[in-house]
């Protein structure tokens, strides 16, 4: 059988959920996965983004990587969303792009796939849980699999959060991923990357008479 399909998109201001993003796609390229690390478009005025320097500078250095489209979900069977909370919630950025799939989702092209998200705030209480929980009202409509990783593993309290993944960046936003963090973005890309092949395994017929 071919190599399982996973799209890691994600929304990243100043980079740090797009380092999460590339540690997810190399974990999961480790276990085998065909991966697609994509970044949702910028919705944000370019002056404003000039105003910042770490987000003038995250913009340029990641440029190069390619604009997500509603095809790189249909083509997955396994996605990874990633989004810094903005008060709580999901990043309009990335927002903006879920709500561009409403043609893939009347058809029924987004239902029967693996998803689970990974966030990051300034403060330890600043709003993962929200977010991620915001984030998967999406999934539900799309018919997806939720695949969060739960306390599968006891890593999972160290790092704390069984809804997905998530970091905190501090007052000054540049606090490095820590091992309990790396590790359970480890964890995430494996259990998505097993689950993703579990669900292609059934074929409509098998779903029908479970």
């Amino acid at each position: 059988m071919s190599p399982v399909k996973v799209a890691v998109i994600y929304y990243s201001a100043t980079g740090t959920i797009h380092s999460m993003a590339e540690r997810l796609a190399t974990f999961a390229r480790g276990a085998g996965a065909e991966v697609r690390l994509l970044r949702v478009e910028e919705l944000a005025p370019p002056e404003a983004v000039s105003r910042n320097q770490a987000w003038a500078e995250h913009a340029n250095a990641t440029e190069q990587i390619d604009v997500a489209s509603a095809e790189d979900v249909v083509w997955a069977d396994g996605v990874l969303f990633g989004t810094p909370t903005r008060f709580g919630n999901v990043a309009s950025q990335l927002k903006q792009f879920l709500d561009t799939l409403g043609p893939q989702w009347s058809q029924g092209l987004l239902a029967d796939k693996a998803y689970a998200g990974f966030t990051a705030t300034q403060t330890a209480h600043g709003g993962q849980e929200s977010t991620l929980l915001a984030l998967y009202n999406s999934i539900y409509h799309f018919g997806g699999v939720l695949v969060p990783p739960g306390y599968t593993d006891p890593l999972k309290f160290v790092d704390g959060n069984p809804y997905g993944v998530s970091h905190v960046t501090g007052q000054s936003n540049n606090e490095p991923l820590g091992t309990p963090q790396v590790a359970a973005l480890e964890h995430l890309a494996n259990r998505l990357v097993l689950v993703s092949d579990k669900l292609r395994g059934l074929s409509p017929s098998d779903q029908d008479e479970k």
